[in-house]
This record gives C-alpha cells, sequence and structure tokens, in this order.
C-alpha cells in the first residue's frame, strides 16, 4: 500500500477528500447557521447553475496541470463520495424532517449535506466531460445518459426549489377566491382564481368519507376558463399549476360550505423529468447492449 497522496491516489484520498468537505460543511453551519435556500431564487440560482458550469469546466481543462482535478474525475473519487451521499441521505430517510429543526431533522438545509452533493455533481460533470473526450464508441450512450441525467436532476431539482410555490386556498360553495396562504402564512394573489361549484362527498355505510371531491372553474389572468373534477389524488392542472383537494369542513362532512385547496408551481419540473427519463433510458440502453452481447457470446 502506498502513502497517502503519493500519486495516483487511492480510495483513502477520497475518503479524505469527502471527509474534508464535510468538516468545511460543519465550520459553516457552526460559524454563518444553516443554508438558505431562499437566497438561491430566480435569477439566483440560474447563475448559480452557469457558475457550477463554468468551474466544471475550467477543472476539465486544466486537469492537466493541475492533478487534484484529474482525480475528481477518477473512481477513487467516484466511490468515496457516493458513500458519504448514501450516509447522509439515509439520516435524512431514517429521521423525521421538519422546517428550521436540528441539523440531522432539516438535512435539506445541512451545510454538509449540501456540500457533499456539490462534491457530488462536480464529480459527475468533470466525468461526463472527460468521457465525451475520450468516446469509446457505442459504450459511451448508457454512460453518458446515466450520468448527464443524474446530473440534470440534482441540480435542477435543488437549484429549483426555491422557485417552487406551495399555497393554500380555502373557497367558500358558490364564490370565487383569488386570495392564497402561502407557508409562512402570507397571503399572496396567485394568477389563477376558483370558482367553487360543489363540494362532492361519498361516505361508506358507517358514515366515513369515501371520497371527497370539487367541482370547479378556474379562471386566469389571461382570461381562460377551466372546468373540472378535483379529486383527492386527481389533482387539476392549470397553466403551469397543479391544483389538490386538500381539505373541508370536517365538522360538516357532506355538508361542508368550502374546500381547501393546495395549490403547486414548480417551474423547473420538467427539466428535473427530463434528466429521471435520461437515466431510464440509460438503463434500457445497458440492458439491450448487455442482452446482444451475451447472444453473441452464445452464437
Amino acid at each position: 500500500m502506498g502513502k497517502m497522496w503519493s500519486k495516483p491516489w487511492n480510495l483513502s484520498e477520497g475518503f479524505v477528500v469527502g471527509a474534508g468537505v464535510i468538516a468545511v460543511g460543519l465550520m459553516l453551519e457552526l460559524s454563518v447557521g444553516s443554508m438558505d435556500w431562499n437566497a438561491f431564487a430566480w435569477p439566483a440560482n440560474i447563475i448559480a447553475l452557469c457558475v457550477l458550469l463554468a468551474l466544471i469546466i475550467v477543472f476539465h481543462l486544466t486537469h492537466k496541470r493541475v492533478y487534484a482535478f484529474r482525480f475528481l474525475s477518477t473512481y477513487a473519487a467516484a466511490i468515496p463520495t457516493l458513500c458519504y451521499v448514501v450516509a447522509l441521505t439515509m439520516v435524512m430517510g431514517l429521521t423525521r424532517q421538519t422546517v428550521n429543526g436540528t441539523w440531522i431533522n432539516d438535512m435539506l438545509t445541512f451545510w454538509p449535506f449540501v456540500l457533499i452533493y456539490v462534491l457530488l455533481t462536480v464529480v459527475l460533470g468533470v466525468t461526463i466531460l472527460r468521457r465525451i473526450r475520450h468516446p469509446k464508441g457505442w459504450r459511451d450512450i448508457p454512460f453518458l445518459l446515466n450520468h448527464m441525467g443524474l446530473f440534470i436532476a440534482l441540480t435542477t431539482a435543488t437549484l429549483g426549489n426555491p422557485d417552487m410555490k406551495r399555497l393554500r386556498m380555502i373557497v367558500g360553495v358558490g364564490e370565487t377566491e383569488w386570495r392564497a396562504i402561502n407557508n409562512n402564512n402570507i397571503v399572496e394573489e396567485p394568477p389563477l382564481a376558483i370558482h367553487l361549484n360543489e363540494f362532492i362527498m361519498e361516505e361508506y355505510d358507517d358514515g366515513s368519507p369515501k371520497r371527497f371531491a370539487s367541482d370547479v372553474e378556474i379562471y386566469t389572468k389571461s382570461k381562460n376558463k377551466f372546468h373540472g373534477i378535483i379529486d383527492v389524488n386527481k389533482p387539476m392542472k392549470v397553466e403551469g399549476w397543479k391544483i389538490y383537494q386538500y381539505g373541508y369542513d370536517n365538522a360538516m362532512g357532506k355538508y361542508s360550505e368550502y374546500s381547501v385547496f393546495e395549490m403547486v408551481n414548480d417551474p423547473w419540473l420538467s427539466v428535473v423529468y427530463a434528466g429521471i427519463w435520461m437515466m431510464v433510458a440509460g438503463a434500457l440502453c445497458m440492458l439491450i447492449m448487455g442482452s446482444r452481447a451475451s447472444e453473441r457470446k452464445e452464437l
């Protein structure tokens, strides 16, 4: 076993690099507090994405002169980074996540969690550029689809999160409402209104709710009108917004005189889905190419 930091660097150096990133994150957490994602709302998020892409390109162009940058595109850097990512993600999955909670209870704003994911995106980025610059034929297709898909999904889901709007609107039967409340209980006026024609509830024999929904008309500021039934698991989609049946007057049951709707707008969601579908396509390509390789061996 070679001496630490003697070239070529191995997994041990990769784990030390990851640990160093986590240590920097802990220092930031203790000095400046948790990560504030609201600071990355549009256009700050697109600027941050451009900076990240520029850094990855610089790392790739200078990798022959700076060994540390070349190391980022190796398995010795990728495997330890993935181990840290998986470990912190498992902590998030096993603990209750709340806004403004403790470190492990609000992992999305925990600096070590954020920075290790940044390291993962950088490793993905330089690895993608290295493969593009040194192609290996048809084998590159599933590799690039998987890695580029993961890169797109990670970056856009994270940076696009501050732009996501999640509002609640209470609408009385026969009334039209333009106002909604955000997660901070601040009144906002979204670009659409809801008119509640009827609240619908179906009950079981014991009187418990079997189904509840709302017959609505949606008016937009662009003067369009839409009619539909909003069920609990069947949201209505209008001009980039998804409108969900959220609640009703529990005390009144089927005689409820109002409905509560949740309105969600995520302008980055289509790009996130594009990244996910690229990964699916990459997995299918690997399956097809693997099957064909097995058939050739049998022949």
